[in-house]
Protein backbone atom coordinates (compact mmCIF):
# COMPACT_ATOMS: atom_id res chain seq x y z
CA UNK A 1 0.00 0.00 0.00
CA UNK A 2 1.18 3.61 -1.21
CA UNK A 3 1.53 5.92 1.89
CA UNK A 4 0.33 9.56 1.63
CA UNK A 5 0.91 12.27 3.23
CA UNK A 6 -2.06 14.36 4.22
CA UNK A 7 -1.94 17.09 1.76
CA UNK A 8 -1.19 14.26 -1.45
CA UNK A 9 -4.66 12.43 0.46
CA UNK A 10 -6.29 15.69 0.11
CA UNK A 11 -4.96 16.44 -3.12
CA UNK A 12 -6.59 13.45 -4.55
CA UNK A 13 -10.05 13.27 -2.67
CA UNK A 14 -10.23 16.90 -4.30
CA UNK A 15 -9.14 15.56 -7.75
CA UNK A 16 -11.61 12.26 -6.95
CA UNK A 17 -14.54 15.12 -6.38
CA UNK A 18 -13.88 16.80 -9.50
CA UNK A 19 -14.27 13.69 -11.48
CA UNK A 20 -17.09 12.46 -9.88
CA UNK A 21 -18.62 15.45 -10.64
CA UNK A 22 -18.01 15.64 -14.52
CA UNK A 23 -19.47 12.04 -14.77
CA UNK A 24 -22.80 13.46 -13.35
CA UNK A 25 -22.54 16.41 -15.62
CA UNK A 26 -21.71 14.74 -18.51
CA UNK A 27 -24.06 12.36 -17.92
CA UNK A 28 -27.15 14.71 -17.15
CA UNK A 29 -26.09 16.75 -20.42
CA UNK A 30 -26.18 13.51 -22.40
CA UNK A 31 -30.10 13.14 -21.04
CA UNK A 32 -31.09 16.48 -22.35
CA UNK A 33 -29.90 16.41 -25.61
CA UNK A 34 -31.70 15.64 -29.33
CA UNK A 35 -28.92 14.63 -31.31
CA UNK A 36 -27.51 11.25 -30.59
CA UNK A 37 -24.34 12.12 -31.63
CA UNK A 38 -23.56 14.17 -29.46
CA UNK A 39 -25.36 11.73 -26.46
CA UNK A 40 -22.77 9.14 -27.29
CA UNK A 41 -20.05 11.52 -27.42
CA UNK A 42 -21.36 13.13 -23.66
CA UNK A 43 -21.40 9.49 -22.46
CA UNK A 44 -18.01 8.72 -23.80
CA UNK A 45 -16.73 11.63 -21.89
CA UNK A 46 -18.40 10.33 -18.67
CA UNK A 47 -17.05 7.07 -19.14
CA UNK A 48 -13.75 8.44 -19.55
CA UNK A 49 -14.09 10.52 -16.41
CA UNK A 50 -15.12 7.56 -14.51
CA UNK A 51 -12.02 6.02 -15.33
CA UNK A 52 -9.97 8.72 -14.02
CA UNK A 53 -11.61 8.19 -10.85
CA UNK A 54 -11.61 4.79 -10.79
CA UNK A 55 -7.77 4.58 -11.02
CA UNK A 56 -7.38 7.45 -8.20
CA UNK A 57 -9.50 5.50 -6.09
CA UNK A 58 -6.74 2.24 -6.40
CA UNK A 59 -4.49 5.28 -4.52
CA UNK A 60 -6.45 4.13 -1.51
CA UNK A 61 -6.34 0.88 -1.56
Amino acid sequence: MISLTSKELSALEDQMSHEQTLVKKYQAMACLVGDEKMQQDLNNYAAKHQQHFNTLLTFLQ
